[in-house]
């Protein structure tokens, strides 16, 4: 399979003739304007992602989905769910709700889960795998902080794939960080790896999920929740989208009201984002965390080495002590 074949295959995959399309479809997929770093920086923040939860109809179809396409393994598997991981880490788990609706895509929730790739070959390789495979895409397009792939999971929730470039090439200016929606250079991007066939056994041990990108009823109402008492910081906002972040990382959040402008709360009894998770490191962060929630009136509930609240629309967000 030659580098031009590849690009080829993976513009039919992603249903468009043309580069230009397939960054316009980006865009949709993620907003804005479009020597590597892996998931090493995203995870050394003060507060990072940790795990997501989803809620769906058919958790065997959707688990061989993460397994075989993102490449996952399946840790534990109960009657009441099915936690798959990377290098024995769990990150994603699944809610089995055979009998549930399908949540609204104009109603608040999940965008997408994004998926770190370690380093811009695993990311190259995992390309190669999933045109090899005949794997439906929605987009890909250089984010000028990261290269990326959309997809589609078999119940429409959204999916990003995607590596950073190094921390130290992003371009910030006043606390804002550069981030666009270009062309991915596929061809530069395959090039590290064999296009005449798939290495991808499975995701590698230090895939995590860098970013979830939620859909919103008000961005001001979502920034003030993830940054006065989260404790993110707001590193850009763009036309009804907002991306937020620990440390200066380039967004750990993504909040955009591009369908679901003024939503309202959550229907708990549809498919679709159960709970994600932030990893807080130490104790005094955590209490921080806690006090500014009590102190705002917000519901809290213990989890393991931590509680769990809400977002204005009653997406469950559990913070976690590391």
């Amino acid at each position: 399979m030659t580098a031009d074949f590849t690009r080829r295959a993976l513009l039919k995959l992603a249903g468009v003739s043309s580069m230009t399309l397939a960054a316009i479809a980006a865009a949709r997929a993620e907003g804005g304007e479009s020597t590597i770093a892996g998931p090493t920086f995203a995870s050394r923040t003060p507060i990072r992602i940790g795990m997501v939860t989803l809620r769906v109809k058919d958790s065997d179809k959707v688990a061989a989905f993460y397994r075989d396409v993102i490449g996952l393994s399946i840790l534990q598997r109960t009657e009441t769910s099915v936690r798959l991981g990377a290098g024995g880490v769990p990150l994603l788990e699944l809610e089995p709700r055979p009998g549930a609706a399908r949540e609204s895509p104009r109603a608040a929730g999940l965008f997408h889960t994004a998926f770190l790739m370690p380093t811009r070959k695993d990311l190259a390789r995992w390309l190669v795998h999933v045109a090899r495979n005949h794997t439906p895409l929605t987009g890909f397009a250089d984010h000028n902080v990261s290269e990326a792939v959309y997809l589609d999971d078999p119940e429409g929730n959204g999916v990003e794939v995607y590596a950073d470039r190094a921390p130290e090439l992003w371009q910030w200016q006043d606390g804002v960080v550069r981030m666009g929606t270009e062309h991915l250079d596929i061809d530069d991007l395959v090039a590290l790896t064999d296009t005449r066939t798939s290495n991808y056994a499975g995701a590698p041990d230090g895939l995590r999920i860098g970013h979830v990108h939620l859909k919103v009823g008000d961005i001001s109402q979502a920034s003030g929740f993830y940054t006065s008492l989260i404790g993110l910081n707001t590193t850009r906002t763009i036309d009804r989208a907002a991306f937020l972040s620990s440390g200066r990382y380039h967004h750990h959040i993504g909040a955009n009201t591009w369908r679901s402008a003024g939503a309202g709360r959550r229907d708990d009894g549809s498919t679709g984002l159960s709970w994600f998770s932030f990893e807080v490191k130490g104790e005094e962060l955590l209490a921080g965390q806690e006090a500014r929630l009590r102190q705002a009136g917000a519901a809290l509930e213990a989890v393991p080495n931590g509680f769990e609240t809400a977002d204005p629309w009653g997406t469950k967000v559990r913070l976690i002590r590391v």
